[in-house]
């Protein structure tokens, strides 16, 4: 007896990726208040201290990074333009190249979504690079109100890909958001850039399952 198509057919996978520590090598945060130390001559103790006061407030969208920075000025005594900050903290990222390649050659029909704790400005520079073209669906907690680990921010990520969250494979560099991610319906796979072949594999056999 034929088996019913329906039952025998495969249900198609697809995948969403975190930014940071994925498409990046390290932190951006890291790297930008080393690189802010740097050009001003203020310790990077003190830099850290008064930006990771304050990052939720553009995380979540509450503020501009003008007021941010405005304020990081006030605390710590530096003097470097806004214009200058901007260039500088853009220039903080260092692309992570094989998961750019990994991205460009995923097959046409997987749906592929971004869900990342992220800036105002840096957020609308990463959407303007062609190579985020590859995604169907952006989603950035600036935009949204809500971050990771959050549930909110991965709801918004299944709404945004228009899939259900068991059909979606969710790319993090951190265990707690991929335990949140599993704990929303997501499978997790958590990545680091010095096991990247270990990662395609897994993801392979995600897409292929």
């Amino acid at each position: 007896m034929r088996k019913n198509a329906a039952m025998t057919s495969k249900v198609q996978h697809h995948v969403a990726f975190d930014w940071g520590g994925v498409f990046t090598i390290g932190t951006f945060d890291g790297r930008s208040t080393q690189n802010v130390a740097d050009r001003t001559g203020v310790s990077v103790e003190k830099v850290r201290e008064s930006y990771f006061r304050h990052v939720r407030q553009l995380e979540v969208g509450a503020w501009t990074l003008p007021q941010f920075w405005e304020t990081m000025q006030q605390e710590t005594g530096i003097t470097l333009p806004y214009s200058e900050f901007e260039a500088l903290y853009l220039g903080s990222i260092k692309d992570n190249l094989p998961m750019y390649a990994t991205l460009a050659a995923l097959p046409a029909g997987v749906r592929v979504g971004l869900l990342s704790n992220n800036y105002p400005v840096v957020s609308d520079h990463l959407s303007r690079d062609p190579r985020f073209a590859r995604f169907d669906s952006k989603v950035f907690s600036n935009e949204i109100g809500a971050k990771k680990p959050a549930p909110e921010s991965f709801a918004a990520l299944e709404q945004a890909m228009g899939l259900p969250a068991a059909q979606v494979a969710f790319v993090d560099d951190v265990q707690e958001n991929i335990d949140a991610a599993n704990a929303f319906g997501f499978h997790g796979i958590l990545y680091h850039h010095d096991a990247h072949e270990a990662f395609e594999q897994d993801l392979a056999a995600w897409l292929a399952g």
